[in-house]
């Protein structure tokens, strides 16, 4: 009970730092405290109403410290390693079965339960959950914080020579709990390529749709009466939909993409095919807060079941096989953690009697196996490490959307650039949009910025006439129905990820993403230690692919920008130099040169433990090669998905845990 009511006296505690922040800006901002004081007794109220599920950090509840003996061990029958997009999906699933023991590992904690910062400074314990997380337009607040790998590529030798940051969620949830959640699955063509490749249906569109509608939850939205919900999942634990804001800029961006020759999309994630345009569905829920596969398949209710345990904070250092049958067969793990200080904690050892499932993402599931011994027996004895099993595509095969921020200024007002206040009357808006959600779940804070999106095909005559453009560009589509480029409306402007630019512009961005890639990366270690980053090469526009495509949806989106009803929102006169209107009067090699230097990642790597006749896992995911090992994240995707890989990822985890429930029900 003290425990209890010390956090609250702190949370109370809140409401005098909001106000004293605020009283130092003087008399005029009085109302900024007023406003601040209900926003921290409307965070005092939640925590009130919250209830607060346990995870374990104290390790040796599941495990054993490994002595010098190294025999002694805790039993599981699954190990899950990784609790992001689909490690939760995974350890909610097998834990159904009541007969099941499934240990969850995450590095990271959890996306509801963490510090709370006002400005600069921390004020607060909260176990109700990370802000920056669960607040929509927030999702950018999370990047180079403790919630973050904060990872860099290598210099990108087509891409200026520049080293490319890459967020990555250190969270439960994964980048589920940190992206900009939009609820786009690819084109139906996709997985029907997925499925070619890996020899297997099961994976076609037909089939394995059925994932998609499985974890889905839709409402039909009256103000969005072209979804046929009859061709939408009903019942699944993920709530999907649109959110409660609507930029005006944004309507207007779908409008003049209709005008300009885009066809209007009634919705992107069905047979009917994704191209078009339309305001995105997202993973906001009627609350108007993120969903993430945290909140969605970790609910209190699952994390009671007595054979489910999740820990935090540890990180896997290595894979355990048993190799005396001549196969190597995953039989645990070992686990440890680290302080902020640096320093390592001891290290722990946990069994799996049926299997290990590596769930790390495309950055750390190719490193957890390869520090486990299992990848390219040339790198790993260049680092001292055992070689278990000579598995030369791990890590081989990474890929990603590359995307070019085009900003341009906006004439009417009504961005959300007050959303990084920098001045009184920025401060002012951001407070009352911060009551409006707070109270209401509406205003641009329940936004996720990019509102409403443009899939395209480069080779569409109509956008891109023969008499202009050269259409002998390579199609590395999946299908003809499927898309290469993608373009999102977004209702701000920043210089690059969550860095604001200088002076703070009534700007707007358009992000034009390349869908279909042609240039293939790598992964290596940088050595031994589970703790250094890995060496990340995604090998930007290195095919003539690549850059021209990119150029050719930065065209479509000025073309976008000057056609009606874009115009009342484009300010076509703007000179500042941080913008780019100046665009249209450069050549296609003036214009591929600037997209070198600025292009970025839209975070999603995949590929680096593909499925395939020359991948790592087979189509049941397992590792080639091994017993009891399987890898379950996008780094098994074969290749990209033409939109957004997050429900993918989810999907893939539902269709893996039918597998393996499937599998151990007949044996």
């Amino acid at each position: 009970m003290i425990h209890h009511l010390t956090r609250v006296w702190k949370l109370l505690g809140l409401l005098d730092t909001l106000h004293a922040r605020a009283g130092t800006l003087g008399p005029a901002r009085l109302s900024v405290g007023a406003a601040a004081g209900v926003m921290g007794l409307t965070i005092v109220l939640r925590y009130l109403t919250a209830k607060q599920p346990k995870f374990i950090t104290d390790y040796t509840k599941v495990a054993r410290e490994v002595n010098h003996n190294e025999l002694e061990f805790v039993e599981w029958d699954f190990i899950i390693v990784g609790g992001g997009t689909a490690g939760c999906v995974l350890a909610s699933r097998l834990s159904e079965d009541p007969n099941v023991r499934v240990l969850l590992i995450e590095a990271g904690g959890r996306s509801r339960q963490s510090r709370v910062f006002f400005g600069d400074a921390e004020v607060l314990h909260s176990s109700q959950n990370v802000v920056y997380s669960r607040t929509p337009a927030a999702f950018s607040k999370l990047f180079h914080t403790r919630w973050d790998y904060n990872l860099y590529t290598e210099p990108q030798q087509h891409a200026g020579n520049k080293k490319k940051y890459w967020p990555r969620a250190k969270l439960l949830g994964g980048c589920s709990a940190m992206n900009a959640m939009m609820a786009q699955y690819g084109a139906p063509s996709d997985f029907d390529e997925w499925a070619r490749i890996a020899g297997d249906e099961s994976w076609s569109w037909n089939n394995f749709s059925k994932y998609i509608r499985k974890f889905e939850k839709y409402t039909p939205d009256p103000r969005f009466p072209h979804v046929d919900p009859l061709l939408r999942g009903a019942d699944g634990p993920v709530e999907i939909g649109y959110s409660t804001h609507i930029w005006p800029g944004c309507a207007a961006f779908v409008q003049a993409s209709v005008n300009a020759g885009i066809p209007f999309s009634p919705d992107f994630c069905t047979a009917k095919g994704t191209k078009g345009t339309n305001k995105a569905m997202t993973y906001i829920d009627s609350k108007s807060t993120r969903v993430s596969t945290e909140s969605a398949y970790l609910t209190n209710e699952v994390l009671a079941r007595p054979n489910l345990k999740v820990v935090t904070h540890a990180r896997v250092s290595k894979v355990l096989f048993d190799t005396s049958s001549g196969i190597p067969r995953a039989t645990g793990v070992e686990f440890a953690s680290r302080s902020r200080a640096g320093k390592v904690g001891p290290m722990f050892r946990a069994q799996a009697t049926k299997e290990v499932i590596v769930s790390g993402g495309a950055i750390h599931s190719p490193q957890i196996l390869m520090l486990s011994g299992i990848g390219p027996a040339v790198q790993l004895l260049r680092h001292n490490i055992p070689v278990v099993l000579d598995a030369p595509n791990i890590g081989a095969k990474l890929m990603d959307h590359p995307s070019f921020n085009l900003r341009l200024k906006e004439k009417t007002g009504t961005t959300f650039r007050h959303l990084t206040p920098h001045n009184l009357h920025t401060g002012l808006l951001f407070v009352r949009d911060i009551l409006r959600y707070e109270l209401w779940g509406t205003g641009p804070i329940a936004s996720n910025i990019g509102e409403s999106v443009a899939f395209l095909r480069s080779d569409d005559q109509v956008l891109f006439p023969p008499a202009e453009y050269d259409h002998d560009t390579e199609d590395a589509n999946s299908g003809p129905e499927a898309p290469d480029l993608e373009i999102i409306m977004c209702a701000t402007a920043v210089h690059s990820h969550n860095i604001p630019l200088n002076s703070h512009p009534n700007a707007y961005q358009m992000l034009v993403i390349l869908l279909r890639p042609t240039s293939k990366g790598s992964l290596l270690l940088k050595s031994a230690d589970p703790w250094d980053d890995p060496l990340i090469d995604p090998s930007y526009l290195e095919t003539k692919h690549d850059i021209d495509v990119l150029v050719r949806g930065v065209r479509a989106a000025l073309k976008i920008a000057h056609t009606a009803p874009m115009t009342s929102v484009t300010d076509v006169h703007a000179s500042d130099p941080q913008l780019d209107h100046h665009f249209s009067r450069l050549s296609d090699a003036e214009l591929a040169e600037v997209v070198r230097d600025r292009v970025e990642t839209v975070y999603h790597p995949i590929g680096t433990c593909s499925m395939g006749p020359d991948g790592v896992v087979d189509s049941d995911l397992r590792v080639n090669g091994t017993q009891g090992l399987r890898v379950c994240d996008a780094s098994v995707f074969p290749k990209l998905v033409s939109g957004h890989p997050t429900g993918a990822v989810i999907a893939t985890a539902e269709k893996l845990a039918d597998v393996i429930k499937a599998h151990y029900s007949q044996s």
